[in-house]
């Protein structure tokens, strides 16, 4: 017995110091990861800061500088995501309802469901390519903002229906028994009982996949968005530029200036992208606490 329990107390401690180690290496890793994050962002606010003003939001790109701006970019890159929420979010959410409600456990849904992870971690690069051969040439739709925002959809698509389903998955099964006990058909439970749970976990999903695609620049640069843009969208069909597409314009020019204009254009994007994740935590926040009411 002596023994035995001299064994278990060397495997306990080995254990132990397993896991120290592996909480010291995640520890050291997220600190190295958080360092080099903020040292980026300082270069670029050392960079950028200055440049930051009224005037270079609402000012078009220029051959100089000092002249110019981000508007054409800003207003592309909100018309752009405006547009790809319209194409993903119904389409997304559908499809996860039909995964999670409708169609069980089929060979058909689990092949649908492996393509769909699979989906979710192709490089970004590949759909542009699959935008510019479908929507630039196949369909005919050029190089414009509907091309770029149904290649956009395309991208957050399996991510907003793998978080729709995990959304969906929280709400308790009870809750589907006692609608159908009530006489409610299983559309009416969705609808009226299961959705309402589950949207807070759906809006913050999907919100975090848009915005993904706002930093996204390669796919835009694949179906050959535009790098001088002056003058604004004025259709679905209209060429178009995007903040992500402005900075890769100017990091490759020779001109400090023009570095410093993308620094400051970086910051605009860490702000839109901010603003986007407080927005996901406030509805989730506000969509929690009346579900709690």
């Amino acid at each position: 017995m002596r023994i035995e329990a001299h064994t278990l107390a060397r495997m306990l401690s080995r254990r132990r110091r397993m896991e120290l180690g592996f909480k010291a290496l995640a520890v050291t890793t997220l600190a190295i990861a958080l360092g080099s994050l903020a040292l980026l962002l300082l270069d670029a606010i050392a960079d950028g800061a200055g440049r930051l003003s009224w005037q270079f939001l609402t000012s078009f790109p220029s051959r100089k500088p000092e002249e110019a701006g981000i508007l054409s970019a800003l207003v592309g890159t909100v018309c752009l995501i405006l547009l790809t929420a319209v194409f993903a979010f119904p389409i997304g959410v559908g499809a996860a309802i039909y995964l999670e409600e409708y169609a069980g456990k089929s060979w058909f849904s689990r092949v649908v469901e492996v393509n769909i992870s699979n989906l979710a971690g192709v490089p970004s690069i590949i759909y542009g390519l699959l935008g510019l051969e479908l929507f630039v040439r196949a369909m005919g739709f050029d190089r414009s903002l509907l091309s770029g925002a149904l290649t956009m959809a395309l991208l957050v698509l399996p991510i907003i229906i793998i978080s729709s389903r995990e959304a969906l998955r929280t709400v308790p099964r009870s809750i589907r028994e006692a609608s159908f006990a009530l006489g409610a058909d299983r559309w009416q439970t969705i609808w009226h009982q299961v959705l309402p749970l589950a949207l807070p976990g759906i809006l913050t999903g999907s919100i975090l996949a848009f915005s993904r695609a706002i930093g996204e620049a390669a796919p835009l640069i694949t179906i050959g968005a535009l790098t001088y843009v002056a003058f604004l969208p004025d259709g679905l069909f209209a060429p178009f530029t995007a903040l992500p597409i402005q900075i890769f314009n100017w990091v490759s020019r020779p001109q400090a200036g023009f570095h410093a204009n993308a620094a400051a254009a970086i910051l605009v994007l860490l702000a839109v992208l901010l603003l986007m994740n407080a927005l996901a935590v406030f509805l989730r926040q506000r969509y929690q606490k009346r579900l709690n009411l």
